[in-house]
């Protein structure tokens, strides 16, 4: 019987996305089921790692169920998630120590500053390409390890595993058998040598980690496993990637100096620069693009922790509006945003900045501002935090940039993607996938099986493409975007301590 689908998984930080896709790389169907978000204290956020994986297995029922799927048609299972997000957990019983700690968590913002004041910070971003921050995994780690009882110990005698989201859902999938995840996930704990492709001992003893607590480090494209954890529906288990990694794949970024920007929770644009890894000197992170056929392909990233989760918060906290098809509408109804700017700081600002003690901030009120003008700001942040990103990209990689591939849901508001091209001034391109972290899987676990003969075959594939070009006059954007950097350095520079700042002077 010919294998006509392949199974993709995309567990993301605010819920799960089941798929099935054909050769012609469409998504026939999706389902989609939200997970609960904890927070626990100010600057805290956990997901329950047994609810995520309940959510995985029943969404494969359902979707196989209601499509009249025969199994025996389904080629392989692809996963793609939320990076940095950590789980440990009991190798015996299978059950989490603690609550999965989300890359958004801050709660290990002091131990990070510490870490940093003991002189640390270069040796972590020399091995590791990233920052001392509480964003990636390792601080998360030894912060459970260090406080929930008796884990420590059992982490000693090698009775604990850890794992990023993949290998957690791996791990259960195949029953326990396989502890495993791929080099794109391994490279954002700070405990993985991007450079000899290794877990780093000294990086373990920093963090106090040991050893016997990883997983196997293996190519994405490699088949991890068999599941034997689902009702008659036995499956390899290939296309491992992080999600950011996977759309920079998903937007066909397979050439150097190719950029894309994933819009969710957060932000991340990625630039493709090819399998020689190029060291950032002013807050990007040097990180494992895609590893797949037995070749490592490096990017320059910019992390922004907030970009759809303000407007979320806008809608949901400050109940300014109902839909985000109102929003767009609410946007577009004011010709100015009247010098009002959101400052998005809810978990500190992450590149070029890089400052977890930063607080969120509205500036600019006045008794003309309204709801609109609150509304456009939250948008505006968006862009002009991915401005911020792509001129350190620019610098660093002295590559003349053309245009922007976007991915995520929030591509779909046709205000923020004009004035996304106004801003930057570069064509803003997206396709007819809203959401393509999971394609990068897809293409990946195809061509590890053979469900698509080469990368060719994939590039080939057949997608529409929406694009926007630059209509703002210059003038005016870039006196938007001046005053957004005026206001966002003025609180830095007002923080009592400026010791791990990392100031973007234009």
């Amino acid at each position: 019987m010919s294998k006509d689908y392949i199974l993709a998984i995309d567990q993301s930080t605010s819920g799960t996305k089941v798929k099935l896709v054909n050769k012609k790389g469409e998504i026939i169907t999706k389902k989609v089921k939200e997970h609960q978000q904890y927070y626990p204290e100010a600057g805290w956020c956990e997901h329950d790692p047994i609810e995520i994986y309940q959510n995985v297995k029943s969404l494969l029922g359902e979707l196989v169920e209601s499509k009249g799927i025969d199994i025996n048609t389904i080629n392989v299972l692809s996963i793609t998630n939320q990076r940095e997000t950590i789980v440990v957990w009991d190798k015996t019983t299978g059950l989490p120590v603690y609550n999965a700690i989300v890359w958004q968590c801050r709660r290990t913002a002091d131990d990070c500053k510490e870490l940093k004041d003991q002189g640390f910070e270069q040796l972590v971003n020399e091995k590791t390409g990233l920052t001392l921050d509480p964003y990636f995994s390792a601080t998360k780690v030894k912060w459970i390890l260090d406080h929930v009882e008796g884990a420590r110990a059992k982490a000693e005698k090698g009775e604990l595993l850890l794992g990023t989201v993949d290998s957690w859902l791996i791990w259960k999938l195949t029953n326990g058998s396989v502890h495993a995840t791929d080099y794109t996930n391994a490279s954002r704990t700070l405990l993985f040598n991007i450079y000899d492709l290794t877990w780093d001992y000294e990086l373990l003893e920093i963090f106090g980690i040991p050893f016997t607590m990883l997983p196997e480090v293996k190519f994405s494209n490699e088949i991890f496993g068999y599941t034997e954890d689902l009702t008659d529906l036995v499956l390899p288990i290939s296309g491992i990637i992080g999600d950011s990694h996977g759309a920079l794949l998903g937007q066909m970024c397979f050439e150097e100096g190719m950029i894309k920007a994933t819009y969710g929770t957060g932000s991340s644009l990625m630039m493709n620069t090819g399998k020689k890894p190029i060291k950032s000197t002013e807050g990007l992170m040097t990180t494992i693009a895609y590893a797949f056929d037995g070749t490592v392909h490096y990017a320059l990233e910019g992390i922004i922790h907030s970009t759809g989760d303000t407007l979320k918060w806008v809608k949901d906290n400050l109940g300014l509006f109902d839909s985000f098809e109102e929003a767009e509408k609410m946007a577009i109804s004011i010709k100015d945003n009247d010098g009002v700017y959101i400052i998005p700081a809810f978990l500190g600002l992450g590149a070029p900045y890089w400052n977890p003690f930063i607080k969120a901030s509205i500036s600019g009120i006045t008794r003309r501002t309204n709801k609109c003008h609150i509304v456009r700001a939250g948008m505006e942040s968006i862009v002009y935090q991915i401005k911020d990103v792509i001129e350190l990209m620019h610098n660093e990689a002295k590559i003349k940039l053309k245009e922007l591939r976007v991915d995520g849901g929030p591509t779909k508001n046709e205000f923020l993607m004009q004035f996304q091209a106004d801003i930057l001034g570069l064509t803003v391109v997206k396709t007819n996938v809203a959401e393509l972290s999971s394609m990068g899987a897809v293409y990946l676990a195809g061509i590890g099986t053979g469900f698509w003969d080469s990368i060719d075959v994939v590039r080939n594939l057949n997608y529409s493409q929406i694009s926007y070009s630059t209509k703002m006059d210059e003038t005016l954007s870039a006196k938007y975007y001046s005053e957004w950097q005026s206001t966002i350095h003025s609180i830095i520079e007002s923080l009592p301590n400026k010791a791990n700042h990392n100031l973007v002077t234009k």
